[in-house]
């Protein structure tokens, strides 16, 4: 099939990634609170003991609706993060790519993705800070802090200014580019193998095979940075003046290597039917505007 342009990309990357909000949200509620919860004391059971334990307290405390927290952030704000980082790495492939009629090499698809990586963090960061702190909400622990996403930006403006709002951008910058490009590469990869390098279109199982795989991909590079972006952005204010390195510092001292993999299960449970969903809904877009230029009068 004929490459598609950045607009093209653009599009059905917003498309996509509203496919993956709606499959994924409830497993990113629980990464988020895996994630942040409080380090037990000695001798104090921690307050989740797991994956399945996270699911249990949650849906028995704030119903099937406490999964969905946040989402109206990432639901408003993920069509144009997608569209944005499927239009970069559409802007990328015309850089970094070889010329007309050649095949990309691996290498140039990863760079193309980590140069969309790069276009995505200016919403991506306060829309990720919104999403960590009213996912982390819980109705057992008492009175909300936030009503809303809108109520969040309020406080934070009113906190620390503009500032506060893209708390964490760095550390959504370190998970984002290598993620990104991982991310692509692996689907990319995977679509090149099973349609002989774009002479047959892609099966919907084929698809979803390519897309879920390109997910794991992307946790497995991103998921330590993730674990840092997510506690620098649910922070107090001032609780590390030195940003992402006093997070790393002090999970290290604490807590030792293994908890930058702290919510691992539910994002790799999340990952594969999310990305599956996110790139099911990109190739169904692009075949319906293929089909649209079609049709068009000349």
């Amino acid at each position: 099939m004929a490459e598609i342009g950045p607009i093209q990309y653009f599009i059905c990357g917003g498309f996509g990634g509203i496919c993956t909000v709606v499959v994924g949200h409830p497993l990113d509620t629980i990464k988020v609170r895996l994630q942040t919860m409080p380090i037990p004391k000695p001798g104090e059971k921690p307050l989740y003991s797991g994956t399945l334990d996270c699911l249990k307290t949650t849906v028995r405390n704030e119903g099937i609706r406490g999964l969905y927290k946040g989402m109206g952030a990432p639901l408003l704000g993920v069509a144009p993060i997608f569209a944005i980082s499927f239009m970069g790495y559409g802007v990328g492939k015309k850089i970094f790519g070889p010329g007309d009629g050649q095949h990309y090499s691996y290498l140039q698809y990863f760079t193309a993705g980590a140069f969309s990586g790069i276009f995505t963090t200016t919403i991506m960061a306060p829309g990720e800070r919104i999403k960590c702190l009213l996912q982390i909400q819980q109705a057992s622990t008492g009175p909300k802090t936030y009503s809303g996403p809108v109520d969040v930006v309020k406080k934070l403006y009113k906190e620390g200014g503009i500032r506060s709002i893209y708390r964490g951008s760095g550390a959504t910058l370190l998970r984002d580019i290598p993620a990104s490009g991982m991310y692509f590469l692996t689907y990319e990869a995977i679509k090149d193998y099973i349609t002989d390098h774009g002479k047959e279109s892609p099966s919907i199982l084929g698809t979803i095979f390519a897309g879920g795989a390109a997910g794991i991909a992307n946790w497995a590079v991103g998921m330590p940075p993730d674990v840092l972006k997510s506690r620098l952005q649910t922070a107090p204010e001032g609780t590390y003046p030195n940003g992402i390195r006093d997070v790393f510092k002090k999970l290290m001292l604490t807590e030792g290597p293994g908890a930058l993999y702290k919510g691992i299960t539910p994002v790799l449970l999340r990952a594969f039917p999310a990305n599956a969903a996110c790139f099911v809904g990109f190739e169904l877009c692009k075949t319906f505007l293929a089909y649209l230029s079609k049709a068009s009068p000349v």
